[in-house]
């Protein structure tokens, strides 16, 4: 599933060739991906509608219109929005909405696994109310004295807590192992137990994948790509995720993975306690 990385890396690539654009129309293939009103409603709302602003909250990407609107994107697991000509247009065998622009582009939302949604909310505050989000981890609100309240007095494992879309906003498996192997903590560690030395590293470390995450243009380990169909190159410098019975960068151990909460969690027993 894209994490913050790869969804901010799809936004700043279709940012600034949609910003102030109008969308023409909307065809919707897959009545499914459609959350909250009918396909024929959602192209009835943003037809005629110019795009303000396109940012992201959390995994969620969020097409700001000119009447106080809002289009709402979430990719899941496999989706793609990638940018194309409208004349002609091409379409994909899994494409399941096509938004054209009175520009001549066109944005085509491929999903393979029909996992994504397209959404549309009136205003700010049934957006807010809807996706509940927690701290942006890259917001200079997430301190460590932040994350040491979200962590206070807390039994579940820390791994769990910093997957919790409602503390912590953008953060998924890949980012939470990378950094929890920069932090050297077990991601079964129970997030209440942890020092303030280790909340200060913790958030040093997830700022820091992250900011590196984005540099690297994301991760794709198999669908992901940015608005213009291009991979991202994060997924040749991961340290432990996806690398089990390899050998760890720091200490030479071999990457373990063990299940959490249904998830797998890659980490290395010997230099994260």
């Amino acid at each position: 599933m894209p994490e913050l990385p790869e969804v901010e890396t799809v936004r700043r690539s279709l940012a600034p060739r949609l910003t102030g654009d109008v969308i023409a129309s909307v065809e919707v293939f897959f009545d499914g991906c459609v959350e909250g009103s009918t396909p024929e409603e959602l192209a009835w709302r943003l037809e005629g509608r110019r795009i303000l602003e396109l940012v992201r909250r959390g995994k969620y990407l969020v097409f700001q219109l000119d009447d106080g609107a809002s289009l709402v994107i979430h990719l899941r697991m496999t989706g793609r929005l990638i940018l194309i000509p409208a004349d002609p247009v091409e379409l994909h065998p899994h494409t399941r909405v096509l938004f054209r622009f009175r520009s001549g582009k066109a944005l085509r939302f491929d999903d393979q696994r029909k996992f994504g949604r397209v959404m549309w909310f009136r205003n700010s505050t049934s957006l807010k109310r809807r996706l509940a989000l927690g701290v942006e981890p890259l917001d200079p609100a997430f301190t460590a004295a932040r994350l040491g309240a979200l962590v206070k007095g807390r039994k579940r494992p820390i791994k769990s807590l910093l997957l919790d879309q409602k503390l912590i906003a953008g953060l998924g498996n890949i980012y939470a192992d990378e950094a929890l192997f920069r932090a050297r903590l077990l991601p079964w560690r129970p997030a209440g137990e942890l020092s303030w030395q280790e909340v200060e590293a913790l958030c040093a470390a997830i700022r820091d994948v992250l900011a590196e995450g984005l540099k690297y243009k994301g991760t794709t380990l198999r669908d992901y790509v940015d608005g213009d169909g291009r991979t991202g190159m994060f997924q040749e410098r991961l340290q432990v995720y996806g690398r089990e019975g390899e050998p760890c960068p720091r200490c030479g151990g071999a990457v373990a993975r063990v299940v959490l909460g249904g998830r797998s969690s890659f980490h290395c027993p010997r230099c994260q306690v």
